[in-house]
């Protein structure tokens, strides 16, 4: 990794002092802390995206051309210098790589998340959007197996509001703005024990499954 945890944690009591964390700060943490590489992206105001196209399909939530990757591992210095090439861009976290991502409404992933903790069910991150989605966290392929995973579940049939990103997705971080709706935040913070070894996707995709259905029909 790019520096230490010890390193991180005196950042971080540092920027609360101060009130806030630098940008290039939080992409650090990100590349050398939790091993993901993090991708310079558009903003939006107004339903204006920052890339000036009118016709832009997803306004403030898309990379941007021809900015530069931070990899994973960047260094504080690395991730501050690449990162004032691009002032103002939202950090997005490229999918398919150290994860993927399981996405449902919010309502259903919280009382997803309460069932698993009960449970003791390894969990990863979760992330939660102001356009009201809750973002769980797996390992890497969960996109491609997802529809075979549902329908040896039994829930190939029921129209769940559930999707899987992969390898080519990109999911704003936070706590970056989304499409100008507001910032991202953690529901459940990156573990130091797990963050880079997500849970495999079956083993959560049974109660997200479960809930989903579930809250689609009593409201």
């Amino acid at each position: 990794m790019g520096f230490t945890i010890g390193g991180i944690r005196e950042l971080r009591s540092g920027s609360r002092r101060r009130g806030r964390a630098t940008e290039g700060t939080a992409v650090a943490e990100y590349t050398g802390l939790w091993g993901w590489a993090v991708t310079p992206g558009a903003r939006a105001a107004d339903g204006n995206c920052s890339c000036g196209k009118a016709d832009c399909p997803s306004p403030g939530a898309h990379p941007l051309d021809c900015a530069r990757e931070v990899p994973a591992g960047a260094t504080l210095d690395t991730a501050a210098r690449a990162w004032a090439e691009v002032p103002g861009a939202s950090m997005l976290l490229p999918v398919g790589r150290s994860f993927d991502v399981l996405d449902v409404a919010e309502q259903s992933g919280r009382r997803a998340l309460v069932r698993m903790e009960r449970m003791g069910l390894p969990l990863g991150p979760v992330a939660v959007t102001p356009a009201g989605r809750a973002q769980f966290f797996v390992a890497p392929g969960a996109a491609d197996g997802l529809p075979q995973l549902l329908y040896r579940m039994g829930w190939d049939d029921t129209g769940l509001d559930l999707r899987a990103l992969g390898l080519g997705s990109h999911i704003t971080a936070p706590p970056s703005d989304q499409g100008g709706l507001g910032p991202v935040r953690w529901l459940r913070p990156p573990p130091l024990d797990t963050a880079a070894a997500p849970p495999e996707a079956r083993l959560l995709l049974g109660t997200l499954a479960y809930t989903c259905h579930r809250w689609a029909h009593c409201g």
